[in-house]
């Protein structure tokens, strides 16, 4: 990877400096294959889509719940699920969301959970799920 990268010309004075095999690949093929990816989703979901995605990873799991996020979720329930919940209930959701912040993550039995269903086993084992 850190031999050099010639260019298929033959006249040396064309290529455009010295480029190893490393950079060739993570600058030129890598990043370009990246910024080629990111446009086609792009052009593929509405920003509306994008926005449900980025709110609902407020939910995801993994590393002791780092992406959760209280006022992503609120956002995300008021947003595209506002037909679900009345203000009240928006208002408890938001309360409980808080409390869930506090109690539930920093709790030792709710480390290095992944999925869902060991969460709900959590809650159900630590009696958390009653509140």
């Amino acid at each position: 990877m850190n031999t050099l990268y010639k260019n298929t010309t033959c006249h040396s004075s064309q290529q455009q400096g010295l480029v190893i095999v490393y950079q060739h690949y993570h600058y030129d093929i890598f990043n370009s294959t990246i910024d080629f990816q990111l446009e086609e989703l792009n052009s593929r979901f509405s920003d509306e889509i994008v926005e449900l995605l980025v709110l609902s990873s407020a939910l995801e799991l993994n590393d002791n719940f780092i992406s959760f996020k209280v006022d992503d979720i609120y956002k995300l329930a008021k947003k595209f699920y506002s037909e679900d919940f009345n203000e009240q209930e928006m208002y408890y959701l938001r309360s409980q969301l808080k409390y869930y912040q506090i109690d539930v993550i920093h709790h030792k039995s709710f480390q290095n959970m992944s999925t869902i269903s060991e969460l709900c086993r959590g809650l159900a084992e630590t009696n958390k799920s009653q509140h």
